[in-house]
């Protein structure tokens, strides 16, 4: 299983070829150049407001309209590579042909979606073109004009992925089914429309998981089930969609996530990643199953600073792996440790999906980056049981201990970047800088470090960086973006009402609700990943945690714990697979090792439930 679609063999003609590339130009130089004025101007801002007592107010201003574009050219750049999130579990498995008609589906449903929504992308524009910004005094055209161009550049990629697959035929027929969908859904209309708010069972259940299942991409797979219900449940007209859409991709506490992910892959190309782990490996690495406790420790480190899942495990299974293995570690054991580290980092500031919640649910950044490490702490130590039983009788060879002065030597080289994720945690929970800010201080410090420190900074992957670390925002925003719209649906529809009535009527009272907002979020991670599932819920059910009493914190907790434990379970969990391709490792070897760490995380996960103090212990009263 992957998240991505497969990749499209290089497109025949020389007139297609050409198309392509000129495609990757217009958007791939445009976001990486708005990711790094991004950077550029946010850190002027900072500096000029501490160092300088003089704040640039017109800061934010070009930040957010910069952040639309660089959310939905993003977009693009995943659409064209194939890289937008996806479940391929069912699919994988089908027959030749059969798998080929579903990645064809891939393709053709999202552009079938994109191509409905863009002339009322256009008027949304010219609805926002009148209004002006307070301080540069630009018209909102400017920001907005991002969500029509970025939806024609991405129906032009589509329209190239299907040419350039050679298998034009294949295509038609998916836009066929799609058409007889539609068709039905249209004949049905006047009965869904009677029947209340049972039709959101064929929305949002049959349709959303329908289309997940089929290997569409999950955004997609809520844009056009939110689609589906607007158009045929209501007469709500079409332009709202795009509007939610443009609210869910650009808050203004999203702006943090495409710099945390640029300062993950600074972390692993400035080797202040490898300082780390090196450093750890001289502490434990002579003890039995000494990498095993370094990796979880690499982990909780390291996901102090950059906040992606993915960009922590790029650099720490690299560094630890090939020495694991050459001691006798079985691969199937480090894929199993290596993706339930995942779920155990979860809430380490400044985790993205701390970021997410914060910005869906109005729960203070500064409070979950205080929260979340106890949490984390609690699941490192079932985790490090479980490393213990399965190694306390593992021959350490001639495995030597580092002398104190060696292990001194490499805490200096390590001690920069050992204090970043102290800094940035403590500069957020102080007040001195939000998470947007402190992440652009970060980037500055990696740079720095990595120039003058470590003196291992390659220019010539910064262009690169940029653009993966586009594609990646975007992949990530228009799912926050599409789960946005379809949670404002369901509210819309009365649903949130009936929810509430129906999870304050759980037997248990809080301790109910609390166990079975567990188990939500535990399926709900397997089967949407993480943020589309936090995004879609956390808005419906955060309202009813606050009328049972429960603190926002310890609730914001328990989500996330559990959407990570969903997320990295095998057979359906995407980052399960994640860690497994990070590390090369086939996945069927990592089912049967990772159970017991599962375990472990499930048993932490119930004390974090029954121990509110863990969550909320460190939080000013």
């Amino acid at each position: 299983m992957n998240t991505s679609i497969a990749p499209v063999a290089p497109p025949p003609g020389r007139w297609i070829g050409n198309l392509d590339r000129i495609l990757a130009i217009v958007t791939e130089w445009p976001a990486a150049i708005a990711l790094l004025v991004e950077i550029l101007i946010l850190l002027a801002g900072v500096v000029s407001r501490y160092a300088f007592h003089s704040p640039l107010v017109w800061v934010d201003e070009l930040a957010s309209l910069l952040f639309l574009w660089l959310a939905v050219l993003g977009a693009c750049i995943a659409y064209r590579r194939g890289a937008h999130m996806r479940m391929t579990t069912l699919i994988s498995g089908l027959p030749e042909r059969w798998r080929a008609t579903f990645e064809s589906m891939a393709t053709v449903a999202p552009l079938v979606f994109l191509l409905i929504l863009l002339p009322y992308a256009i008027e949304h524009a010219q609805d926002e073109a009148i209004i002006r910004t307070p301080y540069l005094d630009l018209s909102m055209l400017w920001r907005v004009a991002a969500l029509p161009v970025g939806l024609a550049l991405m129906v032009l990629t589509g329209v190239i992925r299907i040419v350039g697959s050679s298998d034009v035929r294949r295509a038609c027929w998916c836009a066929f089914y799609l058409a007889v969908v539609a068709v039905a859904l249209l004949l049905l209309a006047p009965w869904l429309k009677t029947i209340g708010n049972l039709n959101l069972i064929v929305f949002f259940i049959v349709l959303v998981f329908g289309t997940v299942f089929a290997g569409i991409p999950i955004a997609f797979s809520f844009g056009l089930a939110t689609l589906a219900y607007l158009a045929y449940a209501t007469q709500t007209p079409l332009t709202v969609l795009v509007s939610r859409l443009d609210e869910g991709m650009s808050h203004v506490v999203l702006l943090s996530v495409p710099l945390f992910i640029f300062l993950g892959v600074l972390l692993e190309m400035t080797g202040m990643a490898k300082a780390m782990i090196a450093f750890l490996a001289s502490l434990l690495g002579h003890v039995r199953g000494g990498l095993s406790y370094v990796l979880l420790g690499a982990m909780f480190l390291i996901s102090g600073i950059s906040g992606s899942k993915a960009a922590d495990m790029a650099a720490i299974a690299p560094a630890l792996f090939p020495e694991m293995i050459r001691r006798g570690a079985k691969p199937g054991e480090l894929g199993a440790l290596l993706s339930a580290s995942g779920a155990m980092s979860e809430t380490i500031p400044p985790s993205l999906v701390l970021i997410t919640i914060g910005a869906v649910t109005g729960v203070s950044i500064a409070a979950l980056f205080t929260g979340g490490l106890l949490p984390a702490v609690l699941l490192m130590i079932a985790m490090g049981v479980v490393v213990y039983l399965r190694h306390r009788n593992e021959s350490i060879g001639e495995t030597e201990r580092p002398s104190r002065r060696d292990s001194g030597r490499l805490f200096l080289l390590a001690f920069p970047a050992i204090a970043l994720p102290f800094v940035i945690r403590a500069a957020v929970v102080e007040g001195v800088a939000t998470a947007t800010e402190v992440s652009t201080l970060g980037i500055a410090y990696c740079v720095i470090v990595g120039l003058v420190l470590y003196r291992q900074f390659d220019w010539r992957r910064i262009g690169k960086m940029l653009v993966d670390t586009a594609a990646l925002s975007g992949a990530i925003l228009i799912i926050v973006g599409a789960a946005t719209a379809m949670a404002w649906a369901l509210t819309q529809s009365g649903f949130s009402r009936q929810l509430a009535e129906m999870m304050l009527a759980v037997p248990g009272g809080r301790t109910g609700f609390l166990l079975l907002s567990i188990a939500i979020f535990i399926v709900l991670g397997s089967v949407l990943e993480g943020l589309p599932a936090i995004v879609l819920f956390a808005p419906l059910l955060f309202p009813i945690s606050r009328q049972l009493g429960i603190h926002d914190v310890h609730y914001a907790m328990l989500t996330i714990v559990s959407m990570g434990i969903g997320l990295f379970t095998p057979p359906f969990g995407v980052g399960f697979y994640t860690a497994c391709a990070m590390g090369n490792i086939d996945p069927g070897k990592a089912i049967r090792p990772i159970l017991g760490y599962i375990v472990a995380l499930f048993i932490g996960l119930l004390i974090l439930c029954f121990v509110p103090w863990l969550s909320t212990g460190f939080l000013s009263k």
